[in-house]
């Protein structure tokens, strides 16, 4: 524990205290987040707007542009993963448990009460797949890439610590990173990866738990979650201890088998011809519409803004939130990839099967809406997944799926989230050692445990979009920091694009 820093200290020092308000009085300490949470999303929504577009346009230029060539790395360095295995881990604390858990009750969502459309309309079904993929499409992934970039740039180019407050030198300078100002940085990093995993294992435990009373009739209640992260935790804690390049790497990989099995079942059992159609059309809508759906923000309509705040507004400070965690995991299973091969493989891969995801699950979901009494819209969250299921000839099958893909996800999630932490509690180290990252597994258990019981998750999810805010503005500093970086290396390494030669007639000199 010596190579323990002080960010250690004073993040869990902030952990602590606001877990004890969440429990001592959860209703005060929902309602403080929440007002600061509608404040930000209402005063600032256009900011969100317009920063997240910025970032996409930024990735996108660093496809085209010549330092594409770059590696993350020194010139010999090769990949540390297969390029599977890359993309599994990098999917799975990415998305993950978000696509299980939202898979059929986004779509849904918004066919019911849709952003303009009339509810229950085909209008209404060809939006609500519109504005899915809208939210998880390369937006959210641009976000990722971006901090995920600037960290592998600095940590693998150029020898700094895997720090997020190392990305920021060449923009505020050494002396002021490597200070109390830097520690600020790594701490309000620390906390959101703190706060949003914690949080997507209460959603996680509470995911279980509704698959496995609608499957056996086991109660939902808080003692069966017990059990439940009770359970993860030890697996997670086998998985850590195991390191990167067994626990994280085989787990992975089993996610993408187990989740591309479940989707294949799904397609097959629900309306297949109409998710092939709806996956077309809706990516077709998506690419058509990106432009105006990045800008939108209704200012003469109060009904429409509310719709964009709790949703396009809401998701965007939600992945800002999350950046810090799965940016710094991303980074650090990327050494050896060039600039070019890693922006499109964050960018558009996940981005292209979260399409596939939401236009079969989705889809399915919007189809047994139609045909049943039972309307699907008034079962929990967690639930909507199950009910979609229920309808199929497959039911128990897909189900048993469904809960242990949640499970190995979950695992996963917590497992990248402990070596994140350790990274960032022991100066960037790049092998944490396992007492630290034990140390952060076990604590954000018992954050989500506590949460679970005094039914604070709700609270602490606006916390996460509430911390989204000052760490935007981080986001802004890596970006004009990685440009500088990146504009000096070109021109010491002379990377230009090489204008086509011109044809000359060459003159012959006079005899």
């Amino acid at each position: 524990m010596k190579k323990i820093s002080s960010v250690f200290w004073i993040s869990v020092a902030i952990v602590l205290a606001s877990v004890i308000f969440g429990v001592a009085a959860p209703e005060s300490f929902e309602e403080a987040t929440g007002n600061l949470q509608a404040f930000l999303t209402t005063t600032f929504g256009w900011y969100y707007l317009i920063l997240v577009t910025i970032i996409v346009i930024f990735c996108v230029f660093l496809i085209f542009s010549p330092v594409g060539t770059i590696k993350l790395g020194k010139p010999d360095d090769k990949p540390e993963f297969s390029k599977a295995s890359w993309f599994a881990m990098l999917f799975s604390a990415g998305m993950g448990i978000g696509l299980v858990f939202w898979g059929a009750a986004e779509p849904l969502s918004h066919f019911m009460e849709p952003p303009l459309a009339e509810a229950g309309t085909n209008a209404a079904h060809k939006e609500a797949m519109r504005y899915t993929f809208f939210h998880w499409g390369i937006h959210a992934w641009g976000i990722y890439a971006i901090v995920a970039l600037a960290l592998a740039y600095f940590n693998f180019r150029k020898g700094e610590p895997g720090l997020i407050s190392a990305t920021l030198k060449p923009v505020l300078g050494k002396k002021a990173m490597e200070g109390p100002l830097g520690t600020v940085v790594d701490v309000l990093a620390v906390v959101a990866t703190v706060v949003g995993v914690a949080t997507t294992l209460g959603f996680g435990a509470t995911q279980i738990n509704g698959g496995l009373s609608y499957l056996f009739g086991i109660p939902t209640n808080f003692t069966i979650q017990l059990i439940i992260v009770a359970v993860v935790t030890v697996l997670f804690i086998i998985s850590a201890w195991t390191g990167l390049g067994k626990g994280i790497k085989i787990l992975s990989n089993a996610n993408m088998y187990l989740a591309i099995a479940l989707l294949i079942l799904m397609f097959i059992t629900g309306p297949t011809i109409l998710i092939l159609n709806m996956f077309t059309d809706s990516l077709g809508g998506y690419i058509q519409n990106i432009v105006q759906m990045s800008f939108r923000i209704a200012p003469l309509n109060e009904e429409h803004r509310s719709w964009i705040n709790g949703w396009t507004i809401f998701y965007w400070a939600w992945w800002i939130s999350w950046s810090p965690f799965v940016g710094i995991f991303i980074a650090r299973v990327s050494r050896g990839r060039t600039i070019r091969e890693f922006v499109i493989g964050v960018l558009l891969l996940p981005a292209l099967v979260s399409f596939i995801w939401f236009a079969v699950f989705g889809t399915s979901a919007i189809e047994v809406q139609k045909a049943v009494s039972i309307d699907l819209s008034q079962l929990a969250t967690e639930e909507v997944l199950f009910a979609v299921f229920h309808e199929s000839s497959w039911s128990t099958i897909l189900s048993i799926v469904a809960i242990t893909l949640v499970g190995t996800f979950f695992i996963t999630s917590a497992d990248s989230a402990t070596f994140v932490l350790g990274m960032q509690t022991t100066n960037g180290s790049l092998i944490p050692p396992t007492a630290v990252k034990l140390t952060w597994g076990i604590a954000q258990s018992i954050v989500a445990l506590v949460l679970l019981y005094s039914g604070g998750l709700q609270a602490l999810q606006n916390a996460l979009i509430v911390a989204a805010f000052p760490f935007s503005v981080i986001i802004i500093l890596m970006m004009i920091s990685l440009y500088r970086s990146l504009a000096k290396e070109q021109k010491e390494l002379g990377l230009y694009h090489k204008p086509k030669p011109r044809k000359t007639n060459k003159e012959t000199p006079h005899q």
